[in-house]
C-alpha cells in the first residue's frame, strides 16, 4: 500500500507596497524637512520686520487689514522665538512639535480658505500666496507625520502651563514696576499698569484705557517685549524638551553588570566605571552585552565600550541608538576604544580621536635604564624620607578603618565638586566594590598623607579610579606610590595597570619633534597655554614618566554640528560645568554602605583618568 506525502503549503507572499505607497514614503522625509526649512525661513522673516521698520508696518498692515500673511509671520520678536524653536523641534522628529504644528496651520488654512471665499478678497491675490503657503506647510505636515516619533517627558504640558502661568504673573508685576517709575500722564493704578504690561508680553495691544492713562519710554515696551520673548522661549524649552532618562541604575541590572563584567570584564579597562549608580543601562536582546549610558542635556551619553561579549555588542547598540532616536536625544560615547569605534561606525556614528591611555604591561616594566632616571631618582628620595605604602583590597579594610581613609580624601578634595563619570567610579568605601585595591601611603611619623584607589580591570589587571594626597607632601609622591604597587605586583596578581588618560597625546609627542609643521606647533602651542588650568600637558608627561603602552580612545558621534553640544554635555557628566538648581543642593551620594562617599577626582589633584 503506497501512501503519499501531503506537501506543505507555501507561505503566502509577502504583501508588495503599492506604487502610491512607496511615493508616499519616499516623499516622507523630504516633506518633514520641508517643515523644517519653512519654520527657519519665517523666524529670518520675522527678525528682519524687527529690525527693519518698512517691512515690519508692511506685515503688520497685511495682518490688519483686508490682507494676511502666511502662518506664524507676524512681524514679532515672539514669533522670531517661537518659529526658531519649533524649527528646533521638528528637526529633532518631536512628536509634540508636529502636532502644535499641525493643529495651529491647519486652522489658519481653514481660515484663510474660508476667507478667500468671500468676495470682496476676491481681488487681493496676496491672499492667494499666503493661503497656498499655509496650506503647502499643513500637508508637508500630515505628509511627514510618521517621521516625526521622537517622545516628550509625559510632564512637560504640565510644566509648560505652569511655566506660562507664573512667568506671565512675574513678567506683570515686573513691567507694572517699570511702567509706575516711567509713566507721565496720571491716573493710572495698579490693575492698569499691570495689564499693560501683561498685554506687551503676549505681543498684544493693551486696552484703549490703559493707553490713555499710560505713556513710557520706548526702551519700557522694548523691555517688557523683550522678558515676553524670554519667557516663551523657557516655555517652548519646557514644552518639547526631551525626557530626561533613568537616573539610577537598579540593584538587578547592576548585579546583571557584574556578571558580564566576570566574563569579559578583561576586554576594557574602563568596564567597571559602568557600575556608576547615576548611569541607565541597555541590555542586547539575549543579554550578553550593555551599553551604559546618562542623559544630559538632551545627549545620552556612553562612556567606554559596551560591557560584554563583542558578538553581542550590535544588539546593545542598536537598542541604545533606537531609545536615544525615540527621545530626540543625541547619541555620543566618551572613551572608546579602537575596537568599539569599529563597531559603532558601522551604526552610523563618526569618530574623533580625543587622547591616549597610559597602560604599564608588569612584564615589561623597569627602573633600570637612562630614560626611567627621572622617576628612579624621585622614588629613591621618597623612600628615603621614610614614607611606605600599604596595599590593600576593599574588603580586607576594616569599616571603621574605611571611614576614615573616606573622610581624609574628602579632607583632600579640592572644592566641593565631585568630578567623574567616563573614568571614574564616584564612590570610596562602597560595600560592593571589595576588589577595589587601595594603596595608603605614610610618612616618617606614620600619618596618613596620600591614597590611590583602583578598580578591577578583569582577573589581573587594575585602572586607576582616584588620586588624593595632602598639600604639603613631598614631590614625587605619587610616583613613589605607583612604583610601588608596580614592584608589588604579586601582593595582588597584577599583570597590567591602567594609569592615565593623556588628552591629545599626539598632539604634544609630535609637536615637539623636529620637522613638525606650523599647523602641529601651533596647535600644541594653544593646547599649552590652556594647560596652565586644565592640565593637558603635565597629564600627558606624568603618564610619560613610565614609558607605558598607549591605546588611543575616541570620541563616537552622529553629527560634527553636535559635537560643541557633546562636548558641553561631558564637561557637565564630568564635573567641570555645574548647572544651579535646588535638587543639586540636596542630591544625596549614591552610597549603599554606612561609609560616606568620595567620588572622582578634582582636576588639581588626580593626574589623569577624567
Amino acid at each position: 500500500m503506497s501512501s503519499t506525502v501531503k506537501p506543505e503549503p507555501s507561505a503566502a507572499p509577502e504583501k508588495q507596497p503599492g506604487a502610491a505607497a512607496r511615493v508616499l514614503a519616499r516623499w516622507r522625509p523630504r516633506a518633514a524637512a520641508t517643515t523644517v526649512w519653512y519654520l527657519r525661513l519665517l523666524a529670518l522673516l520675522n527678525l528682519v520686520a524687527v529690525l527693519a521698520v518698512p517691512f515690519r508696518h508692511q506685515v503688520q498692515h497685511h495682518n490688519e487689514g483686508e490682507y494676511f500673511t502666511p502662518y506664524l509671520l507676524t512681524a514679532g520678536l515672539t514669533s522670531v522665538v517661537l518659529s526658531l524653536a519649533l524649527a528646533v523641534a521638528m528637526r529633532r522628529r518631536k512628536r509634540a512639535a508636529w502636532i502644535f504644528n499641525t493643529a495651529l496651520s491647519g486652522f489658519f488654512a481653514v481660515l484663510y480658505v474660508a476667507a478667500m471665499l468671500l468676495p470682496e478678497f476676491h481681488r487681493h491675490a496676496f491672499n492667494y500666496v499666503s493661503t497656498v503657503l499655509t496650506v503647502v506647510f499643513f500637508l508637508a505636515c500630515l505628509i511627514g507625520r510618521r517621521e516625526f516619533t521622537s517622545k516628550g517627558d509625559r510632564s512637560n504640558p504640565k510644566t509648560g502651563v505652569a511655566a506660562a502661568i507664573g512667568g506671565l504673573l512675574l513678567g506683570g508685576v515686573v513691567g507694572s514696576l517699570f511702567v509706575q517709575a516711567t509713566n507721565t500722564v496720571a491716573g493710572a493704578d495698579f490693575w492698569d499698569r499691570f495689564t499693560y504690561a501683561f498685554f506687551r508680553m503676549v505681543t498684544l495691544q493693551p486696552s484703549e484705557h490703559a493707553i490713555s492713562v499710560i505713556s513710557v519710554p520706548t526702551w519700557v515696551n522694548a523691555f517688557i517685549n523683550a522678558m515676553g520673548a524670554v519667557l516663551f522661549l523657557l516655555v517652548m524649552w519646557v514644552a518639547f524638551r526631551s525626557p530626561r532618562g533613568q537616573e539610577l541604575l537598579s540593584d538587578e541590572e547592576e548585579a546583571k553588570l557584574r556578571v558580564l563584567l566576570d566574563k569579559q570584564g578583561g576586554r576594557d579597562s574602563l568596564g567597571y566605571f559602568a557600575l556608576r549608580r547615576d548611569k541607565a543601562v541597555i541590555f542586547s536582546p539575549s543579554g550578553k552585552a550593555a551599553v551604559s549610558y546618562r542623559v544630559v542635556g538632551g545627549v545620552s551619553l556612553a562612556s567606554g565600550d559596551p560591557i560584554g561579549d563583542p558578538e553581542a555588542w550590535p544588539g546593545a547598540i542598536e537598542g541604545w541608538l533606537a531609545e536615544a532616536r525615540e527621545h530626540a536625544w543625541v547619541p555620543a560615547v566618551m572613551g572608546a576604544s579602537e575596537e568599539a569605534g569599529v563597531i559603532y561606525a558601522r551604526h552610523g556614528l563618526d569618530a574623533l580621536e580625543l587622547g591616549d591611555e597610559a597602560i604599564v604591561e608588569l612584564d615589561e616594566f623597569s627602573l633600570d635604564g637612562r630614560a626611567m632616571r627621572v622617576v628612579r631618582q624621585a622614588y629613591n628620595r621618597v623612600k628615603r624620607a621614610g614614607y611606605t605604602v600599604r596595599i590593600r583590597r576593599h574588603e580586607d579594610i576594616p569599616e571603621a578603618e574605611m571611614a576614615e581613609l573616606v573622610e581624609k580624601a574628602d579632607h583632600w578634595r579640592d572644592g566641593a565638586t565631585e568630578r567623574g563619570f567616563s573614568m571614574a567610579l564616584g564612590r570610596l568605601g562602597d560595600a560592593g566594590d571589595g576588589r577595589c585595591v587601595m594603596l595608603e601611603c605614610h610618612d616618617g611619623q606614620g600619618e596618613l598623607q596620600a591614597l590611590l584607589s583602583f578598580v578591577p580591570w578583569g582577573d589581573k589587571g587594575l585602572s586607576l579610579d582616584l588620586m588624593r594626597r595632602a598639600r604639603d607632601t613631598e614631590n614625587g609622591l605619587m610616583e613613589f606610590m605607583v612604583i610601588e604597587l608596580l614592584q608589588g605586583s604579586k601582593q595582588v596578581e597584577l599583570e597590567r595597570v591602567s594609569l592615565n588618560f593623556a588628552m591629545f597625546r599626539s598632539v604634544f609627542e609630535r609637536g615637539s619633534k623636529l620637522g613638525a609643521g606650523p599647523v602641529l606647533r601651533l596647535w600644541r602651542s594653544v593646547l599649552g597655554f590652556f594647560s596652565r588650568w586644565w592640565q593637558i600637558e603635565s597629564l600627558y608627561r606624568a603618564n610619560a614618566k613610565y614609558r607605558p603602552i598607549w591605546e588611543p580612545r575616541y570620541l563616537l558621534f552622529e553629527k560634527s554640528s553636535e559635537i560643541p553640544r557633546i562636548g558641553l554635555a561631558s564637561a557637565r557628566a564630568e564635573g567641570f560645568i555645574t548647572a544651579p538648581s535646588l535638587p543639586a543642593l540636596f542630591r544625596r551620594r549614591h552610597v549603599r554602605s554606612a561609609a560616606p562617599a568620595a567620588a572622582g577626582l578634582p582636576a588639581a589633584e588626580r593626574s589623569g583618568k577624567g
